[in-house]
């Protein structure tokens, strides 16, 4: 196990500094209301500021009629195509689907077969690392956390590119390729060497096989064995495909699109989108789901009876249990209210698989949680919200019965997700144009200054 750094700053000392930090640095939200701050870029209603325009993705979970936010069922499309009807197409051919995805969100189009074929292959032959890479690199100062070790591995890839700063979209292009390619690589090959170091367990690094799609190579490198159902990756498929891009308000795109605003390089403005989804508002909160259902599963004499997951909400909702912050994981949208399509597709695939492989519990628990919500909500906060599942509520079951560790819950998300991200860096750069710089008010006093003698 790595060695622990130790701080040279005592707590006394931290405490007093955080004292010292505290005086000057909090604004009373009354400050903002006065300004007509729109706090985390949200406008009264909870809509998002509109900051840009994009081609890449939509998402639809309501209606504004006479000025009223009127709900309705979800929607998420990829450059207009429905991602129902993506995920039904790629169903009924029996194939892989998410490099088809990358396709379409990196250039708008659906892939011909010829296409899907280059495509793959242009993948399988970047999916390697650079010579040494996993040792000097993955294997030296190994992190607690594969999110962090992820997004300082795509960091040091500037180190090895030979054209890094270059922000043409050929060159873009070629590094994003690379990323969406190297990520299931980065992310097995640090979490074996967080197993070894951490975990004191055995650590196997597999080789390559140019013939696996994106998720089988996933499933290839985590397992042993080696060994996986077609099933098994097709579900794993069907997860990346949902998590792929959601539009460029999301947190982590949104990062993307800032630093790819400034001119910076693509590792850079990837690794700000990795900073990003780790936070449990984002990305971390499939992790969040299913600590929460442990705890109800722990605390609650039958998890399969809705009206004691309720009573136990309630006791979440009041922070009187859970992480103490009152969050309901899993439940509720900043978009979607009816239904969150992702969601819905999940639910299906996930109560089949759970129930063959005898997590029939776990997923009544879940579908309690979904239903008893809305009703906590209302008898507690008294606000008859429309409110539905989110894709966190059930991903983090389809990994479970999938048998991925939860420490990879997160960057199997960002795996998926860097397809929208390098899509929308190709966008900024095409029809930005200019830096993102919003304003904000100062409302600090004027001050005199005072010579150190005088304070």
């Amino acid at each position: 196990m790595p060695k622990n750094y130790i701080s040279p700053i005592s707590m006394d000392a931290l405490s007093s500094l955080c004292s010292e930090l505290d005086k000057n640095n909090s604004i009373r939200p009354s400050v903002f209301e006065k300004y007509h701050v729109k706090r985390g870029l949200r406008n009264e209603d909870s809509t998002g500021v509109m900051a840009g325009l994009t081609r890449i993705c939509s998402v639809e979970g309501y209606y504004i009629l006479d000025g009223e936010r009127i709900p309705k069922d979800g929607k998420l499309l990829y450059r207009g195509y429905d991602i129902n009807d993506i995920v039904k197409g790629c169903i009924k051919d029996s194939r892989f689907g998410y490099e088809e995805v990358v396709w379409l969100l990196l250039f708008g189009s659906l892939p011909t077969a010829n296409q899907l074929l280059s495509l793959r292959e242009v993948l399988a032959e970047c999916r390697a690392l650079p010579e040494e890479f996993v040792e000097d690199v993955i294997m030296k100062n190994a992190s607690k956390d594969i999110m962090n070790k992820m997004a300082r591995c795509v960091l040091t890839l500037y180190s090895f590119d030979e054209n890094p700063d270059d922000t043409s979209i050929p060159n873009v292009l070629r590094q994003s390729l690379q990323l969406i390619a190297q990520m299931p690589t980065i992310m097995s090959s640090a979490y074996q060497v967080k197993r070894r170091s951490f975990y004191d367990k055995s650590m196997f690094l597999h080789p390559i096989r140019k013939e696996h799609s994106t998720a089988e190579c996933i499933l290839y490198q985590l397992r042993a064995d080696k060994k996986f159902t077609e099933e098994e990756a097709r579900l794993l498929d069907m997860c990346l495909m949902l998590h792929a891009d959601h539009g460029g308000g999301n947190n982590s795109t949104f990062s993307t699109r800032v630093l790819t605003s400034s001119g910076t390089d693509t590792y850079s403005a990837i690794a700000a989108s990795f900073g990003s989804l780790k936070g449990p508002r984002h990305g971390g909160a499939n992790l969040r789901v299913a600590n929460q259902m442990k705890e109800i599963m722990e605390c609650v004499p039958d998890s399969t009876d809705p009206s004691q997951v309720k009573d136990y909400l309630v006791k979440i909702l009041n922070k009187e249990a859970g992480d103490g912050s009152g969050l309901i994981y899993g439940m509720g949208h900043a978009v979607y209210t009816k239904s969150d399509p992702r969601a819905l597709i999940l639910k299906e695939s996930a109560k089949k698989l759970a129930y063959e492989k005898g997590y029939e519990k776990e997923f009544k628990t879940l579908n309690n949680i979904e239903k008893m919500t809305p009703q906590v909500f209302a008898e507690v906060k008294d606000v008859n919200k429309t409110m539905c599942a989110n894709v966190d509520l059930y991903s983090g079951l389809v990994y479970k019965v999938l048998g991925i560790p939860e420490d990879l819950y997160t960057s199997l998300f960002a795996i998926s997700r860097i397809a929208g991200w390098c899509a929308h860096r190709l966008e900024e750069i095409t029809s930005g144009g200019k830096i993102m710089r919003p304003a904000y008010k100062s409302v600090s006093k004027v001050q005199k200054y005072k010579y150190l003698s005088e304070r």
